[in-house]
């Protein structure tokens, strides 16, 4: 997981935006009328991921709804993970970790030292986005969110954490990172990857494809698994892919079967196959977004609790609701999952 430094590179394959757990059997500590986080839940379905094949967790991201727990509940969820994993035999499963500050430097980087404190190897940053991309605010070349990060950067005290740039204009006023960005980002050994979650696959393949960014330490990862064959077949290292917190088994089929070069007419086939159900299963998270995917989390996989949700998130989809939607997108997913 490490290059020739210290500095931690996410290992290449499918990681999951854990959805974080919450409990209606008791109340939040700062209100009595929020669920609790269920931290026992969320280290039992990060296990669960580690023995499907996953290659790492994200905590904490925009499905973990970072913005919706405080400052001790975030240190305490990953420390509770790091510890469970630890304590399973799974000392070497990395932890990233979600920051969504959009744009204060200071609060940045008292996220990041306390996820380091915590047990994370790797923060996810998202790009300040207040501003947004008709705003001009950024200057010639993006160097404005470029001068963003390094003063995050500088003011971490921990030096030995992976920075992936997280680049998501639907939480982020539409802001775009353009691919020349990532490469003056990319030279710092300090920011090794980011995450792409947009349909823009050019801006995929130009970074993965960049000569003048040094891929063994610079990570590419899409936020849909909708793009998993055709980006890592140009070189991207992965997915982090909400869907894969319920059909674990078959993205990571998926991306071993992408990332090799010899393929046998079989496996072509397989490839395509998989790729085909991939994406239209995709299509139930794009409809119903993160109560979909805590819905889905929890019929299929058996991990979370229906009714306990933060306000604003709608708790539930209702019977009818997720019916319509596991028939239409879910239904040959669900069969291959279970052959693997």
């Amino acid at each position: 997981m490490t290059a020739s430094s210290s500095i931690p590179i996410p290992p290449k394959g499918v990681w999951v935006p854990s959805p974080t757990f919450f409990t209606t059997s008791s109340p939040s500590p700062f209100s009595a009328t929020q669920p609790a986080v269920d931290y026992a839940s969320q280290t039992a379905h990060t296990l669960f991921l580690a023995r499907s094949g996953i290659t790492g967790v994200v905590l904490l991201g925009s499905t973990g709804e970072a913005m919706h727990l405080s400052r001790s509940e975030r240190s305490h969820l990953i420390k509770s993970v790091r510890k469970g994993l630890d304590e399973a035999g799974f000392q070497k499963f990395p932890i990233m970790a979600g920051v969504l500050t959009n744009g204060g430097v200071e609060e940045t980087v008292q996220w990041l030292d306390d996820y380091t404190e915590a047990g994370a190897e790797f923060g996810l940053v998202l790009v300040p986005g207040y501003f947004g991309a008709g705003q001009g605010v950024w200057g010639e070349g993006q160097e404005g969110v470029v001068n963003w990060f390094k003063e995050v950067l500088w003011g971490m005290k921990n030096k030995e954490m992976g920075i992936v740039v997280y680049n998501y204009p639907g939480v982020s006023n539409g802001v775009v990172l353009e691919p020349e960005g990532y490469r003056a980002l990319a030279e710092d050994s300090r920011v090794v990857g980011c995450k792409m979650s947009h349909g823009n696959i050019s801006h995929h393949l130009q970074v993965s494809l960049d000569p003048e960014i040094n891929h063994e330490r610079f990570r590419v990862f899409s936020g849909f698994g909708q793009q998993l064959g055709p980006i890592v077949r140009f070189g991207a290292a992965g997915v982090i892919d909400g869907m894969s917190a319920y059909y674990p088994k078959t993205v990571v089929r998926l991306f071993e079967l992408a990332q090799k070069d010899d393929l046998r007419p079989s496996e072509r086939a397989e490839l395509n196959k998989l790729q085909y159900v991939v994406s239209k299963a995709e299509e139930f998270v794009v409809k119903y977004g993160l109560r979909g995917i805590k819905e889905a989390t929890y019929r299929v996989a058996g991990f979370g609790d229906l009714e306990a949700a933060r306000v604003p998130v709608v708790a539930r989809m209702g019977e009818k609701e997720w019916e319509a939607g596991r028939k239409k997108y879910l239904m040959e997913i669900e069969e291959i999952e279970k052959t693997l």
